[in-house]
């Protein structure tokens, strides 16, 4: 049995050792400015766009309080309140002042799991790829 402790300890051990390795550790102050991932849906990775070219992040927003050792509370837009303003630190990118990097998100609808939803705006291109036995429309959007 207490071969058997050692063994799992020292497979801990390495395993933390590698994790320890990787991890970098982010620590905010009240006040810093920090941009906020987002995910989108599945759905819109079929609107033509792929998922490389997704914002992958929103903001900058304000850290007001910090929460316990890894998380943060945030002051989040007045149209963003069914969206909980605690997250964790993983969430956030630090914000370096930059206008080109900022995504205004008053035209995003971001929903309480930080998901959105992405809207066609303009029908560019439609065509029919004919396969031998089925045709497949083609729609370009932007």
């Amino acid at each position: 049995m207490k071969l058997i402790r050692q063994k799992i300890q020292t497979a801990q051990s390495r395993q933390k050792s590698y994790v320890d390795n990787r991890r970098k550790n982010l620590e905010f102050v009240v006040g810093d400015q920090v941009f906020l991932k987002i995910t989108p849906l599945k759905v819109s990775l079929m609107a033509g766009k792929g998922k490389k070219l997704q914002p992958r992040f929103v903001g900058s927003y304000k850290i007001i309080q910090r929460v316990g050792n890894v998380a943060y509370k945030l002051k989040l837009l007045p149209s963003w309140f069914r969206i909980h303003n605690v997250f964790h630190v993983s969430m956030f990118k630090k914000y370096h002042p930059d206008p080109s990097h900022v995504l205004q998100p008053e035209n995003i609808k971001i929903d309480e799991a930080l998901t959105y939803e992405e809207k066609p705006v303009k029908l560019l291109d439609r065509k029919v790829k004919e396969l031998r036995n089925k045709r497949i429309p083609l729609v370009k959007v932007l």
